[in-house]
């Protein structure tokens, strides 16, 4: 490998290290968070908006890499991302946190669609492999540096801090990127598909609003499942006459399409993981947000582990095998985390989280490494971009159905006891008045809560494996494009 490479790598890197250590921090600060700013049953929006402005804006990226350049749109995104993020540094309020996470999420959908691209772009199959592996080894450096920094940022200084560390990392991405990635490909005029974005936007947002307030009026679900398909219909016809529509239907090829619904459902299992485990350290256990990111740093050790011993197990067992094989481990530590109680050790959660990082971390690597490789390298980029929105649409929506049905099993649990008018968002202010609420009765509805989502998580991923042993396609080696 050319020393050109090795420098876009360091690039793509810091990139992805950037969005890593944003993600884990958070995780790791919403326990505090919400007690700051009294928004409890907010805590589903701190994430689905981000999700899904992410989420919308990552096929226009995937679009406009190919008119501007894989560089500039990729620098353009970070810069968007580090605004966001200096904005909830400042935030006062939960609406206002909220409002400023969707910034954030228009910055994110160019950091994890276009880094993807750019190593489809320039990396053989035999090379994208290790590639891959390394590319998710430096998340798994972040995830584990992450909720260590975040933790000791907010038992030490405030929340606030953790959107302000992005600063510095995006500001080093911007400047590796324009220094050692140069484009030589032909850039071709593309008609941006913008009836199509809109359509697939607007089913995004009413499929949305209808989960997150479905638990609450039935008749708003209906019409927001209703706007849902008429926007999807809408969005089948304008793609099928579309000159360059935004999701082409041709690359969904047999395992693309398999490939692409596992990694839409199990990214539904990551967001539950990494939302909700913290809060049952903290929230349930009753550890500090330091010792609650300690717990979760095993999982993403064996992310890493797993990532570096990737590429030899791809060649020599096979994508279906290994996609299958992370299933499996990933069913079991689901199952395992079923058994957590309000007065578990420790210990145990630690263990449970270290093996689900194994599965988490071989499947999605190959699932990556599939998506790429099943199509053209003309439709690599809209391939890419698929799997990124589905990946996201999938977090999107499940931590929208978890936060769903976690603050329904508090409500429901405060009812049997014979406790009314339970105000979600002032949870803790209750315990410490005259309402009849104590501290041990919060801990066991929050416990309960949490096992009905991880029986949710153990079927969806039950689904993954069965889907994983459809997987049938080799893949195909393709070369990528000069950069000398």
């Amino acid at each position: 490998m050319d020393l050109k490479k090795k420098k876009i790598i360091i690039a793509i890197m810091v990139a992805m290290f950037l969005g890593a250590v944003e993600g884990t921090v958070v995780t790791t600060a919403i326990p505090t968070i919400v007690k700051d700013l009294n928004g409890f049953e907010l805590i589903s929006w701190i994430f689905s908006v981000y999700l899904l402005t992410s989420a919308i804006s990552t096929p226009i990226y995937g679009k406009l890499s190919d008119l501007y350049g894989r560089k500039n749109i990729l620098s353009i995104g970070i810069m968007i991302f580090l605004v966001g993020s200096s904005l909830c540094g400042v935030s006062q309020s939960m609406y206002q946190l909220i409002i400023f996470r969707s910034v954030q999420g228009l910055g994110a959908g160019a950091i994890f669609t276009v880094t993807y691209t750019i190593v489809g772009d320039i990396f053989t199959l035999s090379e994208r492999a290790k590639v891959q592996g390394w590319v998710s080894t430096t998340w798994g450096i972040a995830s584990l540096f992450g909720p260590l920094l975040g933790g000791f940022l907010i038992d030490y200084l405030s929340w606030h801090w953790i959107f302000f560390i992005n600063i510095p990392f995006g500001i080093l991405s911007i400047i590796l990127l324009q220094r050692n990635l140069v484009e030589n490909f032909e850039r071709k005029r593309h008609k941006i598909d913008y009836a199509g974005t809109i359509a697939l936007s607007s089913a995004i947002i009413a499929l949305l609003y209808g989960v997150l307030a479905g638990m609450k009026n039935s008749t708003v679900v209906t019409v927001s499942m209703i706007l849902t398909v008429l926007f999807l219909v809408i969005f089948y016809f304008v793609e099928k006459k579309a000159e360059e529509p935004i999701l082409p239907f041709e690359i969904f090829t047999k395992s693309n399409a398999v490939v692409n619904i596992i990694s839409f459902l199990a990214s539904a299992v990551l967001m539950g993981a990494d939302v909700y485990m913290p809060i049952y350290m903290q929230n349930v256990l009753g550890y500090s947000a330091t010792v609650s990111g300690i717990s979760m740093a095993p999982m993403s050790l064996s992310w890493l582990l797993v990532s570096v011993i990737l590429a030899k197990a791809i060649t020599k067992r096979g994508e279906k095998v290994v996609i299958a094989s992370s299933m499996l481990v990933l069913l079991l530590s689901c199952i395992l985390l079923l058994t957590l109680k309000v007065n578990s050790p420790l210990i145990l959660v630690i263990i449970y989280a270290f093996i689900m990082g194994f599965g988490f971390g071989g499947g999605f690597n190959t699932m990556t490494i599939v998506v790429q490789s099943s199509v053209d390298y003309s439709k690599r980029g809209a391939a890419t971009a698929c799997n990124s929105l589905l990946r996201t649409l999938g977090q999107t929506i499940g931590i929208s159905i978890f936060g769903s049905i976690f603050n329904l099993n508090i409500l429901k649990y405060f009812n049997i006891l014979g406790i009314k008018d339970i105000e979600l968002n002032n949870l803790y202010s209750m315990a410490s008045g005259n309402r009849g609420v104590s501290l041990e009765q919060i801990k066991i509805s929050i416990n309960s809560g949490l096992q009905v989502i991880f029986i949710a998580s153990i079927l969806i991923v039950a689904v993954c494996l069965a889907l994983s042993f459809t997987i049938s396609s080799k893949l195909k080696e393709q070369d990528g494009y000069n950069i000398e």
